[in-house]
């Protein structure tokens, strides 16, 4: 007779995951049950349901075209996503199903960002413009110091030069 089915179990420790873009992630979940078990992970978002692996335990592992290059299989049930891109964010259903047809489902949802390089250089382009700014304020100041100087330079030539002639004046009359 056929021995029953003994408890199938699987663990997800972190159902929700955060990335960045080109990122290589651990879709890690923890799989224990007696017998040969299949192993199933379907990746769903806006995009649609795509199939990404699908392996017997100790057996073969069919990897499908799109994801060949990007994941690696463990035997716990776990994968491994290379080079995450924003297409990658979404739902992974894991599904595990034993020999004698007892199914166990898994969820974890990945949120993947994209490394913000246009605040940085929000922020180079402010700077660059203020330093620019500050620039033109320091000649600018420069150039009125001057300026006041050449004038008080002239102011003091012209009362220098009238007092002299007053001077001589007085001098004439005498």
């Amino acid at each position: 007779s056929l021995s029953a089915p003994r408890g199938v179990s699987l663990v997800v420790p972190q159902p929700n995951i955060n990335a960045t873009v080109a990122q290589t992630i651990l879709l890690s979940v923890e799989y224990s049950g007696g017998g040969i078990a299949t192993i199933e992970w379907k990746h769903v978002s806006s995009w649609g349901t795509t199939k990404i692996v699908e392996w017997k335990s100790g057996n073969y592992v069919n990897i499908s075209t799109v994801y060949k290059d990007r994941v690696t299989t463990f035997e716990n049930g776990s994968i491994q996503l290379r080079n995450v891109g924003m297409r990658d964010a979404g739902y992974y259903f894991i599904t595990v199903t034993e020999e004698y047809g007892t199914n166990t489902y898994g969820t974890i949802i990945l949120n993947v960002y994209e490394i913000i390089y246009e605040d940085l250089h929000f922020v180079a382009v402010l700077f660059a413009f203020l330093a620019a700014l500050s620039a033109i304020l320091i000649c600018f100041m420069w150039l009125c110091n001057k300026s006041l100087n050449l004038v008080q330079k002239k102011v003091t030539h012209q009362l220098t030069a009238s007092t002299t002639e007053e001077i001589e004046l007085e001098n004439i009359e005498c």
